[in-house]
């Protein structure tokens, strides 16, 4: 009796772990919640540093690119997902099918603003320029998730799971000449510090490789 109920009780750990994985299968880390080994930055380098499991972004303009291993830090079709936070007036992005930038701004990709009280109107969510989003969903001094999924050409960021953009790119999008690049493509992820008064706070971040 005792073999009996020692082997249904392994059994039951074994399917409660299976169905943990399945939750889970697909996602994989872009931080080690300890060092920035696998992101790249190039000018202003000292805007970006890490503690206690978290990228805290402060200082001069620079971008944070993700270039390790993950497919071989090339994406086209994701989901990505992190745990946000900023302080009251800071300014932030999430740039998606970029490539990496000695300094400047990202001339190629996508950028998802962070921003729930900066002077610039376009708020937390906005896929900049292309579908800016106005309302304020996220308050300073609280996580939240920011959720992005790119299949084809069809763009969709959540907010804590409530959808503020869903944007299928044009057959020929009108973009200006410095925004040329503003296109969907394939490329890396990178995190934007703004200016030294902005102060923005970044972990769990993730991505799932769609085909």
């Amino acid at each position: 009796m005792k073999k009996i109920i020692s082997l249904s009780a392994i059994t039951l750990t074994i399917l409660v772990c299976m169905s943990f994985k399945g939750k889970k299968e697909g996602w994989v880390s872009l931080f080690d919640g300890k060092t920035l080994n696998g992101w790249k930055v190039g000018d202003n380098a000292s805007t970006f540093r890490v503690d206690s499991g978290m990228i805290i972004v402060n200082g001069n303009t620079a971008h944070l690119f993700y270039d390790g291993d993950i497919n071989n830090h090339v994406f086209k079709n994701f989901e990505f997902k992190a745990h946000v936070m900023t302080l009251p007036g800071s300014n932030s992005g999430i740039y998606f099918h970029t490539e990496f930038q000695q300094g400047g701004w990202p001339e190629k990709g996508y950028e998802v603003q962070v921003n729930n009280s900066h002077t610039d109107w376009k708020r937390t969510g906005s896929l900049y320029n292309v579908v800016d989003v106005k309302e304020k969903y996220i308050q300073d001094n609280v996580w939240y998730t920011e959720y992005i999924k790119v299949e084809g050409k069809r763009v969709i960021i959540k907010l804590n799971n409530i959808v503020v953009v869903d944007y299928t790119e044009p057959e020929n999008p009108l973009r200006s000449k410095d925004e040329a690049g503003r296109v969907i493509s394939s490329g890396t992820f990178a995190l934007q510090g703004h200016d030294p008064k902005s102060k923005v706070y970044f972990k769990d971040i993730m991505v799932k490789p769609l085909p």
